[in-house]
């Protein structure tokens, strides 16, 4: 099992959340949150609006897997947050980590069944 945490740019998330429901991945926890890269606050143009400082918005997302879930996940990902599939600096980034457990609250249920 593993959690894979992405952060991503917010007018991708729709690209993202479609490229995942292809690869029947379809439980994800989405946030919004604050944070730069190597960019450092550089000044971007979101939807119109002229945005600067230290912090610019992001997405996170958190997806359980299990492990024969894990590439497509990353893979899926990728397709989505890439802008027409071109390099752009500050598209994100994807953590993969080690999930020790996880229970299902309404069954009790643990381990790989509990992720769903």
């Amino acid at each position: 099992m593993k959690m894979i945490i992405a952060i991503i740019q917010p007018h991708r998330l729709d690209y993202v959340k479609a490229e995942l429901y292809k690869a029947d991945v379809n439980l994800m926890t989405v946030s919004e949150v604050l944070g730069h890269g190597r960019q450092k606050g550089i000044t971007e143009i979101y939807r119109g609006v002229k945005e600067s400082g230290n912090l610019l918005r992001k997405i996170k997302l958190e997806i359980a897997v299990n492990d024969d879930f894990v590439e497509p996940t990353i893979r899926a990902i990728i397709a989505g947050a890439r802008s027409d599939g071109e390099e752009e600096i500050g598209a994100g980034k994807i953590f993969v980590l080690p999930m020790t457990e996880c229970v299902r609250i309404r069954t009790g249920e643990r381990g790989n069944c509990a992720i769903g």
